[in-house]
């Protein structure tokens, strides 16, 4: 995943040397240019992480932070030469979520980005997966992963996987399916449901997994354990 980093720091040159340095790991950097418009500018690039300085001009790091936190809960990580426990407890106490004192070394800024980043949004990676019989469908990109082999999906196919993996052990209905495909009450001929589930398990079968759909004549289509 390609993280996004906003960087409030009104000195320039450090700023600019820390936007270098993520950008060399992979990142998407943003630096505020406008410290007026600091959460205009957060919106408009919504950043997976903050990164805020304490003393900026116009208001402090920690009015921002409070401004932020009334927009989302992303992770707002305060850099500051004012690392007395005053500042330390009052940047925890505005919403922030990690402090650390400069001078730093950018090995310790990127290693506290990259702990704070995956303690965020592994588990909502993880949440978006669903498995069944080592076979995982991806929730976030409509992709399937058959022994680390990634197979794209139309949107018809992952729609009907989606609904089979969620009721996995269950029998689907066609009308379920043709529902949910189609969002109409109109009558959907029978045929362009079997041609689309003709389809998808082609691609499946190409990957070695024969039936690994069941239907249940006359009456929907089940993945079964």
């Amino acid at each position: 995943m390609n993280y996004k980093v906003l960087i409030v720091e009104d000195d320039a040159v450090i700023s600019s040397e820390i936007k270098k340095y993520l950008l060399t790991w992979g990142y998407q950097v943003e630096c505020v240019s406008d410290f007026h418009q600091v959460t205009t500018q957060f919106a408009a690039f919504n950043p997976h992480l903050v990164l805020m300085d304490v003393t900026l001009p116009f208001y402090n790091g920690y009015h921002w932070c409070s401004e932020i936190r009334k927009l989302s809960q992303v992770p707002i990580m305060f850099i500051s030469s004012a690392n007395d426990k005053m500042n330390i407890v009052m940047a925890m106490n505005m919403g922030g979520d990690d402090f650390i004192a400069k001078p730093f070394s950018f090995e310790v800024l990127l290693a506290k980005i990259q702990a704070m980043l995956r303690r965020t949004y592994s588990f909502y990676e993880r949440a978006n997966l669903v498995e069944h019989r080592g076979v995982v469908l991806n929730l976030s990109n409509a992709s399937l992963e058959i022994e680390g082999q990634k197979v794209e999906l139309t949107k018809n196919e992952f729609r009907i996987l989606q609904l089979l993996f969620e009721n996995k052990g269950r029998i689907v209905s066609r009308e379920i399916i043709m529902k949910s495909l189609w969002d109409s009450d109109c009558f959907i001929d029978d045929n362009t449901l079997a041609v689309n589930f003709t389809r998808l398990r082609k691609k499946l079968d190409e990957c070695g997994l024969k039936d690994f759909i069941t239907t249940k004549k006359g009456i929907g289509y089940i993945l079964e354990g």
